[in-house]
């Protein structure tokens, strides 16, 4: 009998415990938590690198207020666990009222402040101040986000609870009370990776592979038999992919370069081979290698070997620079490896991007390498973002010592290229991580929108390399391992980097993940947006290009630059870029 009734009290006390434990979904706000995660979001409005939108603004508040609060929290219940003084008795109301105030306040001084610090971003950014900033969406949003993030982890720790009693029937309650944790944690993560994460990528990759195939009906394939996608074209035009056309199709005439060259010239030559070109890399870069002889690309002064970024786009300002600055006597060829996105690619398919690029610099090195010397144009690789870190990759130094490519121009390099940090990491003393000097600068420069610390007129060695990055441009400086101190490019720092900006633990970290989202939309010449004048400057240090006049080059900066600003404007207006 007396078991009997021990059962039934301990089945009424469990259940009492489950209870309890969803009903601290409605539980008051952890002092605690409310502290920690209100510096957090005070923190999160000041500036960083690139100015946010209020959507974008209140979401990082109001994760980065979760993020305190659970600090917060856990701090407090290591602190009980350990039983260090004072670890029992409540807190008085009167010092809860306090506390809850004292937060309202510094977060209504925050929200009342951020359109003044986000001005100091725009300043940097040589915007124009924004007036009249709505902080009331930043809080509703906050608000919003705060809620929906303690929501589930209440519910999570709801779950974990029940899963510890019903455990701690067999085991110690420590013990179950681990392994319940853990097993809400290993739902979790499966659920995500199995279901939500894949169900979400196939919807992404259907989406990008649908738009990738769209062919505008006004856009017809080129007669001319030089380019690729034309009748005599070994690729066809339905297979160049939205991208490949795009970069065929835009390459300027001779008479648009000669009217800024103001000497004659050639078309340049653009070789492209999409996805659906070909089953493997290997083929379609031996395809593209076959579409590059066909349209005597091996006959022209220069040749450039172009990854593109992950959904196979080539920046126009990028190599438009160098085919105006030697007036159209050059051919460049690309190949694309994915349709995602770059910060999508990078995560699910990194390896893609890296045997594209090798397999097509390995099939057009390998037949360049055969040519003799004075009959071979000068080679050169390019690429921006994740297209920069794939060409990088692509390049061994040890297969190439003997018969060196002349050149690489390499764009906002992402912070997991492994030959830009590298460099970046054994820079000369003294000279900031945001615009570094290797060495005597023989074989890599970094440039901005300054250009080099390395005089022009420095000599070179066999093979040039620049790195064109901007100090505001945070998918070049992101590092994961700054969470808990500060980053080397914060001291000193560079020109368009707000000069209020400052660091704090996990929050800046959060706030740069923000600004590598936001990057592809600062103006241009900044963040991730390279401007066409900057290309012409490191071109010509790339590929030794003397034989302009400064005045000439002035004005072929300025009308390029003039018409990609135009050309993103246009994107923007037709709501993509």
């Amino acid at each position: 009998m007396r078991e009997e009734m021990a059962d039934r009290n301990g089945i009424a006390v469990a259940t009492r415990k489950r209870a309890a434990a969803f009903a601290r979904i409605r539980a008051p706000l952890s002092p605690a938590g409310l502290i920690l995660g209100a510096l957090f979001l005070v923190a999160s409005l000041t500036p960083s690198l690139i100015p946010r939108t209020p959507t974008m603004q209140g979401v990082l508040a109001g994760v980065a207020f979760g993020a305190g609060y659970a600090i917060g929290v856990f701090l407090r219940w290591l602190w009980e666990t350990f039983e260090l003084p004072p670890s029992r008795g409540r807190t008085p109301k009167r010092v809860k009222h306090a506390l809850y105030w004292m937060c309202a306040l510094i977060v209504l001084w925050a929200f009342w402040r951020a359109p003044h610090w986000q001005n100091h971003v725009r300043a940097a950014l040589r915007m124009a101040p924004e007036e009249g900033a709505d902080s009331f969406t930043v809080a509703a949003v906050a608000l919003l986000a705060f809620a929906a993030l303690l929501a589930l982890a209440r519910v999570l720790r709801g779950m974990a609870v029940v899963f510890s009693l019903s455990l701690a029937k067999v085991l110690p309650p420590r013990v179950a009370s681990v392994l319940g944790v853990s097993a809400v944690l290993v739902v979790v993560i499966v659920l995500s990776n199995s279901i939500v994460l894949r169900i979400a990528l196939q919807v992404i990759d259907s989406s990008f592979r649908q738009a990738d195939a769209l062919i505008p009906p006004d856009t017809a394939p080129p007669r001319e038999a030089y380019r690729t996608g034309s009748p005599a074209s070994l690729i066809a035009w339905e297979n160049l992919g939205r991208m490949g056309r795009r970069f065929v199709s835009s390459a300027p005439g001779a008479h648009q370069i000669a009217s800024l060259a103001g000497e004659p010239a050639q078309t340049p030559l653009r070789v492209y081979a999409g996805l659906p070109s070909g089953e493997s890399a290997q083929a379609r870069a031996q395809l593209a290698l076959a579409e590059l002889k066909r349209v005597g690309g091996f006959s022209r002064g220069a040749l450039v070997i172009v990854t593109p970024t992950g959904t196979g786009w080539v920046d126009p300002a990028g190599i438009e620079s160098i085919e105006y600055l030697r007036r159209g006597d050059v051919a460049s060829v690309a190949m694309q490896y994915s349709y995602l996105s770059s910060p999508l690619s990078l995560m699910i398919e990194p390896e893609y991007g890296e045997e594209s690029s090798q397999a097509l610099f390995e099939a057009v090195y390998g037949y360049w390498r055969t040519l003799p010397h004075d009959a071979r144009p000068r080679l050169y690789l390019h690429g921006l973002s994740l297209g920069a870190m794939n060409s990088e990759r692509s390049l061994e130094l040890v297969d190439v010592l003997g018969d060196p490519p002349q050149g690489a121009l390499w764009s906002g390099p992402p912070f997991a290229a492994r030959q830009w940090r590298r460099m970046t990491l054994m820079r000369n003393p003294g000279s900031p991580a945001w615009l570094p000097t290797f060495r005597d600068g023989r074989f890599v420069r970094f440039m901005n929108q300054h250009g080099s610390p390395v005089p022009a007129d420095a000599p070179w060695g066999p093979m040039r390399v620049i790195y064109l990055q901007y100090a505001s441009d945070a998918i070049t400086f992101f590092d994961h391992r700054d969470v808990f101190s500060a980053p080397a490019w914060l001291h000193p720092r560079g020109p368009d980097v707000a000069p209020q900006m400052r660091w704090y633990p996990v929050v800046s970290t959060m706030q740069l993940v923000l600004d590598m989202m936001l990057a592809d939309d600062a103006p241009m010449g900044f963040g991730h947006v390279f401007a066409p004048s900057h290309y012409v400057a490191a071109w010509r240090q790339v590929a030794g290009i003397q034989d302009w006049s400064a005045p000439d080059i002035a004005r072929l900066s300025r009308t390029l630059d003039a018409r990609r600003a135009a050309q993103i404007a246009g994107d923007e207006d037709e709501g993509g870029g």
